[in-house]
């Protein structure tokens, strides 16, 4: 990772580059710009103006092609990737800047954080050159708690690194607009204008928030289409519940009969979000609402099954739970 500003630098391979360390990976991916064989918004300023220095790359596990649902608005997401794919802004996308977008877009995490990008729920792509990109930073996270030297993380008991997640947090109003923000991420990748999406891990360390407390998603391969996850689990095949899990956080039951997963969710998004959020809100909240916060979020934790087939009910506890978290800060200057 290489902060420049307030830009992120985070580096990815894809099939056209090698694996570098360091400047090399600086020296190749300028060496193929120059070669005229990629482009992006970013290259000049990285190859040219030497403007942006990398220290070190990042490597990680093989890409593969996301998936959106059936419902996507692929007309709206075409202009979108056009946009991006326009580094240079001539109103024009080249031989080059499509080589590098369409690498680009091999990435779950790029393609998913532009379609989150819009409601602000994950970093802003800054820029570009291959397949290396850059996003604003976000300086707080894990959502809660610290990140523990790994040496200390296995002499820690787990009891005591839960009571110290919530030591290290803000004051109450701003936990609560923190927490507004997941509330509404839930509710913009619930059958959203691509799709519905199911987040599979809500472990604090992939969110963050800004200087201005707003949430901000920021590993997006914890997020998952909704068709995807159901074509994987009709298809695993099963002896238990236990074999019957997708990430983390992402769980169907097995059908004994057929020895195979059933595809149907056994907890909404909602439900998971309202589960991590629990103690980080009734922490510190205030007395004279704490009461009726611990009741809607136990409300919440209950919904079982695809929210999908529980419309109803579901919006009704996100929105319940919205408005009280809103009447709370909505008079502060955290709001």
């Amino acid at each position: 990772t290489v902060l420049v500003g307030s830009w992120v630098l985070y580096v990815q391979y894809s099939a056209y580059t090698e694996l570098c360390r360091g400047h090399q990976c600086k020296n190749a991916i300028c060496d193929k710009y120059r070669r005229g064989i990629i482009d992006g918004s970013a290259c000049s300023s990285l190859c040219d103006k030497e403007t942006l220095y990398m220290s070190r790359c990042l490597s990680t596990l093989p890409n593969n092609q996301s998936k959106l649902g059936d419902q996507a608005n692929l007309a709206s997401l075409v202009t979108q990737i056009l946009s991006v794919a326009d580094g240079n802004r001539d109103g024009q996308v080249s031989l080059p800047e499509a080589r590098s977008t369409w690498a680009l877009l091999q990435m779950d995490e790029v393609l998913l954080g532009l379609l989150l990008q819009d409601r602000g729920h994950t970093p802003r792509l800054l820029g570009y050159c291959g397949d290396l990109y850059m996003t604003e930073r976000v300086p707080y996270g894990p959502l809660y708690g610290l990140s523990l030297p790994w040496p200390l993380v296995s002499w820690v008991p787990s009891g005591v690194q839960r009571a110290m997640d919530q030591w290290f947090t803000p004051s109450w109003p701003r936990k609560a607009k923190i927490s507004m923000g997941l509330l509404e991420l839930v509710e913009d990748i619930f059958h959203g204008t691509y799709g519905s999406f199911l987040i599979c891990d809500l472990a604090a360390a992939h969110f963050g928030y800004t200087d201005r407390h707003e949430l901000r998603l920021t590993n997006a391969r914890t997020v998952v289409p909704e068709d995807e996850f159901r074509r994987t689990m009709r298809v695993l095949k099963c002896e238990t519940d236990d074999d019957c899990v997708y990430g983390v956080d992402c769980r169907t039951s097995c059908d004994i009969s057929e020895k195979l997963c059933r595809e149907e969710p056994v907890q909404p998004n909602l439900a998971k979000a309202c589960g991590a959020l629990k103690d980080y809100l009734l922490r510190g909240a205030p007395s004279a609402v704490r009461e009726e916060l611990e009741r809607q979020l136990y409300a919440c934790m209950a919904l079982k099954g695809n929210a999908g087939q529980m419309n109803m009910e579901h919006s009704l506890i996100l929105n319940n739970l919205k408005a009280l978290l809103w009447r709370q800060i909505s008079h502060t200057k955290d709001s």
